[in-house]
């Protein structure tokens, strides 16, 4: 729910706490019953891991806007220090519903499961007798206590890392005052090691599988690395740091070495979030807030000592009957025969490719692995936002620069919390003699796209694929994206003049198709909403039709306001955070809102203007990289493309309505900012868009694709 202070706030609502309602929902998924077991406890991690991105991102600047004396928000949004006590009473009724969901829910259907998640009361004589020898052979050499006193200082503790803090005293203390007593307990830190599996399997000949958790293992025997020494307390904590660090990049002589050092800043970085076990002791809770130099309202006090961000252990246990059915790409119709070639295919028609129902592997991989050996391939050029640690693309690139072809890559060194990676690449990459780029100073590059010129029997061909989501080979299998595939002159033409622009100093702005930011995107956008007033003051069919990540851009949202009400009808279907308000009387009454959560995290960008069209299908259809926000719209490298062919146009129509008719998965944005999930009418109503969209695809009778990848997590 809103917090009341953040209800009726005007015209837009507040970004922070759309975005934890949003996380709100990733958290009922694990609370649904509906869902699979297993699922849940993945929901539940995704939930945790989400949020531990939100304090690294979102809070760490509110506190320097705070510190800075910034007293008011923008646009009538609530100041830094109002909105810091906004977001905590937000999020402390999400950790107690997450807190019951393990306790009452999870964990006892777990156990009739045979899935068992123990206490150390419930170990037999043997089993901890088990559990002491692993201590003392795995953990025990491993592991480091740091005590503080005179000579020596408050430890380092890293980013989202676990630990034990204890308070010690020297038994032959005992007969000290409690005063003095206080004054001469001393303090330790322990990590809890995140090289060992964070819950451990008891042996045992039998069906079922126990376990118990690393956290408590070491809390039993933490004794063992103090010998002689008295524990009068102990308290599992856990911090969080700011990643939002600030650098001028027109100052930076070379951007690899500032990205570098940004990201050994980011260890050191000031910490936003404590988090604490259940009924912490008053002595270590306050010696952790002062050393680390919080705020009582940076403090969380959990009512478990679980670390809910690696429950990864319990989820990848084979119980497929816990589990969603593995889904299997099928593979695109026309790459179904492996004899044709790729380029053929591609020249014959354009191709819309459709992720993870459509095989990922067999599209956008083959394309570029062809290219990469295919000796009538004179240039590849690609750009990488975020790439696998084990992504096949990087051996195609340095195969087709080993064998004397051009090949340009544009590694975005600044796609957050991928940073370390994708320097790795780029430097593999440029040893194999990949001509590396970091894109434009002071952008970000997010656009996706890939260019393969070809030189044929009578003339050098371009072939362009321009995706919505990344060229990441795990992602593909759980976000839901669009690929493009052209060889159509004014596409391919366009995306040579990007690469231009991308890797050298062009300052070309004319484009036969492609829509960019930061040059013409957003003054498009607004000229296609306003185009659509006109339609419906005209009296002629108007519609929007926009799907996407996240909402924001106030220029946009005020167009989208002005034209619902010239009375053009609008559904926007945002998965994450909006600002907008719907369903305002006199505002946005013609503006409808949902919000569809599942199994695939729904990535892809899609725009449709019905622009006076009694056949939406005469519409517009676009489909891109960048969602309304005023950081993609102005502050990024984006790109979105037209689909022009009828048939692309009517799949891209279809899945929009399924989208808008869901009502299983769906969450129907409300004018005061809350969300109400949609209940089914009916029977023919029980099944999500994720589910007929899967149905969809196996009934065209594709031939199975590759394994399923069914255990990757998602996140913002």
């Amino acid at each position: 729910m809103y917090p009341e202070g953040l209800i009726n706030q005007g015209r837009y609502l507040n970004r922070d706490i759309s975005w934890l309602q949003f996380n709100a929902r990733v958290l009922h998924e694990a609370i649904d019953p509906r869902t699979p077991l297993l699922e849940r406890v993945k929901f539940l991690q995704i939930f945790t891991t989400n949020l531990d991105e939100f304090f690294m991102k979102r809070v760490g600047g509110l506190k320097h806007q705070k510190a800075a004396g910034i007293l008011k928000g923008a646009h009538q949004q609530p100041g830094p220090a109002e909105l810091i006590q906004e977001i905590r009473k937000a999020i402390l009724p999400l950790l107690e519903q997450r807190s019951n969901c393990w306790t009452d829910a999870l964990i006892p259907l777990l156990k009739k499961e045979g899935i068992e998640l123990l206490e150390w009361t419930d170990l037999s004589l043997n089993e901890q007798s088990w559990l002491e020898n692993y201590f003392d052979q795995n953990l025990f050499p491993v592991l480091t206590p740091l005590s503080v006193d005179s000579g020596h200082p408050f430890p380092f503790i890293s980013n989202l890392s676990s630990s034990y803090g204890l308070l010690l005293r020297n038994p032959r203390s005992s007969h000290l005052s409690d005063e003095t007593y206080n004054a001469e307990a001393l303090f330790a830190r322990v990590k809890i090691p995140s090289t060992f599996p964070a819950w451990i399997r008891l042996p045992g000949l039998g069906h079922d599988e126990r376990f118990i958790s690393l956290t408590q293992i070491l809390k039993q025997f933490l004794g063992k690395l103090f010998p002689g020494m008295e524990i009068l307390h102990s308290l599992w904590f856990r911090i969080t740091r700011n990643a939002e660090l600030e650098r001028d990049e027109e100052d930076a002589e070379d951007l690899l070495e500032m990205i570098t050092e940004e990201i050994r800043e980011r260890r050191f970085a000031e910490v936003v979030r404590l988090e604490l076990g259940p009924q912490p002791n008053p002595l270590i809770r306050e010696l952790l807030r002062y050393e680390l130099e919080l705020h009582d309202e940076e403090i969380y006090e959990n009512s478990t000592d679980i670390d809910f961000s690696s429950l990864n252990v319990i989820f990848d246990l084979e119980r497929k009957k816990l589990k969603y059915k593995p889904w299997i790409p099928t593979i695109p119709h026309p790459f179904q025969d492996g004899e044709v070639s790729i380029f053929n295919s591609i020249l014959d028609a354009d191709l819309l490719v459709h992720h993870p129902y459509e095989s990922f592997h067999h599209s956008i991989e083959r394309f570029v692995r062809t290219a990469s050996s295919d000796p009538k391939v004179l240039a590849i050029k690609m750009t990488l936002y975020r790439t696998g640690a084990d992504s096949p693309f990087i051996p195609f690139l340095m195969r087709a620069a080993e064998e004397g072809k051009q090949v340009v890559c544009l590694v975005e060194l600044k796609a957050r919390f991928d940073e370390e990676r994708n320097i790795q690449v780029a430097r593999a990459l440029e040893k194999a003699g990949v001509h590396v780029v970091y894109g434009v100073v002071g952008l970000k590059t997010h656009c996706k796209v890939v260019l393969v010129v070809r030189q044929e029997e009578t003339q050098v061909r371009s072939y362009a694929h321009i995706g919505t989501g990344n060229y990441n080979s795990k992602t593909a299998g759980l976000y839901t994206d669009f690929g493009y595939f052209t060889a159509k002159p004014e596409f391919t033409e366009d995306v040579v003049q990007l690469f231009h622009f991308l890797t050298g100093r062009s300052l070309n702005r004319q484009y036969n198709k492609l829509l960019l930011a930061p040059t013409h995107l957003k003054t498009y956008f607004l000229q296609m909403i306003r185009f659509e007033m006109e339609e419906a003051l005209n009296q002629r069919p108007a519609r929007i039709i926009a799907k996407m990540n996240s909402l924001e851009d106030v220029d946009i949202i005020q167009a989208l306001y002005d034209a619902s009400q010239a009375g053009v009808s609008i559904d926007l279907i945002v998965r994450g955070f909006c600002c907008l308000r719907p369903q305002v009387p006199g505002l946005s009454d013609n503006i409808r809102v949902i919000s569809v959560i599942g199994r695939f995290l729904e990535h892809c960008r899609i725009f449709h203007f019905q622009h006076g069209s009694a056949n939406p299908l005469d519409g517009l259809f676009m489909i891109g990289s960048a969602d309304w926000m005023y950081r993609n719209l102005t502050a990024r490298v984006e790109v979105v493309t037209p689909i022009e062919d009828k048939n692309l146009k009517k799949r891209l129509s279809d899945l929009l309505q399924v989208l808008l008719q869901d009502e299983r998965q769906a969450w129907t944005l409300q004018a005061d900012g809350n969300y109400l999930q949609k209940t089914p009418s009916s029977k023919d109503h029980s099944l999500g868009t994720h589910d007929i969209q899967m149905e969809y695809y196996r009934s065209k009778d594709n031939p199975l694709g590759e394994k399923s990848s069914n255990n990757v997590f998602w996140a913002v």
